[in-house]
């Protein structure tokens, strides 16, 4: 194999790797923040490098980030936060005719 073929290589392995992560963050949301919540806790503990608590951090969901529980589940998995307000029902009655004869 020559440089080329091995850069070549590398480099489509790359792109199928980001590809399949971006993938499964979009099919499985939760399974992916919640792993991701338990990835980034464990890299950002002080005995670990800067570059690791870094990307400690690259890697921590969005409502960690945002001040939320920070568990990486989502709402509703402390059941700390409050159930967002119920909109008025509309009720529609169906009259239903009777046959024709």
């Amino acid at each position: 194999m020559n440089l080329f073929a091995i850069i070549q290589t590398l480099l489509i392995g790359a792109l199928l790797a980001y590809s399949a992560f971006v993938a499964w963050r979009k099919l499985m949301p939760e399974v992916s923040r919640r792993w991701l919540g338990r990835i980034s806790a464990r890299l950002d503990r002080p005995v670990h490098a800067s570059a690791v608590r870094r990307i400690a951090g690259w890697l921590q969901p969005a409502e960690a980030k945002s001040g939320g529980c920070g568990t990486g589940d989502g709402c509703g998995s402390c059941n700390a936060c409050a159930a967002p307000p119920l909109r008025d029902a509309h009720t529609y009655e169906l009259h239903i005719d009777p046959p024709r004869r």
